[in-house]
């Protein structure tokens, strides 16, 4: 496990070897570990707004996940059951026995199986604009169909065919779509655009989307053996809403939802200040107590104002 101190605050990016990969992890500050893992197209500078708050009481790990980023671009393995192993390793390597995670977009499903399958590791879950393969409750997001790029993505060898050398265009109109036209900070666009460029840079993301039918038999196959019970807080914008909280009603015995008005798909850049509030009511010495934080990051689901749990 190497070290490469990061010039622009006080982050050390470590390259640790776990599950046949080596991992690019961003660590900052001391204190409870917390975990965040991005999505596509993003890297660990996804988190770049909100590190730095969150070290000031915690032990920030932010991972590039597999294939993404600095991290290995390997063969194989982009199902959520391998993805989650990588992220244990990542743990272990780190001497951390329970973090609490938080994660947005491809992030999510392996966040949500590493809290079924590892329930006294993750200490509490926060999950954002993303779905969890087939399980029920997103059929109205669902009834045009699913976003046309994840038809296009799963063909193997398309994607990275047709793309190559469009692909600061390509990532571009997902980063300008995501925060609502906005756009992002220059810095972190080039920093994506130069980790999707390549035939096998685009190869192992688009792998991620070739293997989502096995990352949902597994989230399936893990949900079917009970309800879990980690406190859980799923925050949707814009596309998503509040379809990821509908179908986490269903396997979470201890869940809130949320909705950010407003606010684009990739919400700690979009809204950043929105992103570290519920998170600032993460656990020290004792339970999180969420439902007090989160209403002024956005307004609650409907499902959630029926159900929630008045504390956690």
């Amino acid at each position: 496990m190497s070290r490469t101190p990061f010039h622009a605050a006080s982050i050390e990016l470590r390259r640790i070897e776990t599950n046949g990969i080596r991992a690019n992890v961003a660590v900052a500050g001391t204190g409870p570990a917390v975990v965040l893992l991005h999505g596509f197209p993003h890297t660990w500078r996804l988190w770049s707004e909100i590190i730095g708050p969150l070290s000031a009481h915690y032990r920030v790990i932010a991972p590039d996940l597999r294939g993404f980023g600095a991290t290995s671009r390997a063969p194989d393995g982009y199902d959520a059951g391998t993805l989650a192993a990588d992220i244990s390793g990542i743990l272990d390597a780190l001497g951390e026995p329970t973090a609490a995670v938080v994660a947005i977009d491809a992030g999510t499903p392996v966040a949500v199986l590493l809290a079924l399958r590892n329930p006294d590791r993750v200490r509490q879950l926060v999950v954002m604009e993303a779905l969890l393969g087939t399980l029920p409750g997103a059929e109205d997001f669902l009834a045009a169909g699913p976003p046309w790029w994840f038809g296009f993505h799963a063909v193997p060898g398309l994607a990275e065919t047709v793309l190559l050398g469009q692909e600061a265009r390509y990532i571009e109109w997902f980063l300008t779509t995501g925060t609502r036209g906005r756009g992002v900070r220059a810095d972190i666009h080039d920093a994506f655009v130069d980790a999707y460029t390549g035939h096998d840079a685009l190869r192992c993301a688009f792998s991620y989307y070739r293997a989502l039918p096995t990352s949902a038999h597994q989230i399936n196959d893990a949900a079917a053996a009970g309800r879990f019970t980690t406190p859980t807080l799923a925050i949707g914008a814009h596309p998503v809403g509040d379809a990821l909280e509908r179908q986490l009603r269903l396997i979470a015995e201890n869940l809130t939802g949320h909705v950010i008005p407003d606010c684009g798909h990739i919400i700690p850049l979009d809204r950043p200040p929105r992103t570290t509030q519920p998170h600032t009511a993460l656990p020290r010495r004792r339970p999180p107590r969420l439902i007090a934080q989160a209403p002024s990051c956005g307004t609650p689901s409907s499902a959630a104002r029926r159900s929630a749990p008045q504390s956690i």
